[in-house]
């Protein structure tokens, strides 16, 4: 019985932590601090834009 509630909550967790991840991706917290950590997300999270094109 364990077996198939911790299958169940598993996938549940992942679902819910990619959602999490997903929505929080425009932070600038979460994406420098995790998102640009990880090997194969750091490219496409890092930031190409040039310094004179941002206004702060």
């Amino acid at each position: 019985m364990t077996k198939r509630w911790s299958t169940t909550l598993g996938i549940w967790g992942v679902g819910a932590g990619s959602a999490v991840f997903l929505l929080l991706s425009v932070t600038p917290l979460v994406r420098r601090e995790v998102l640009l950590k990880v090997p194969l997300l750091n490219t496409y999270y890092e930031d190409k834009t040039p310094a004179c094109d941002k206004p702060f």
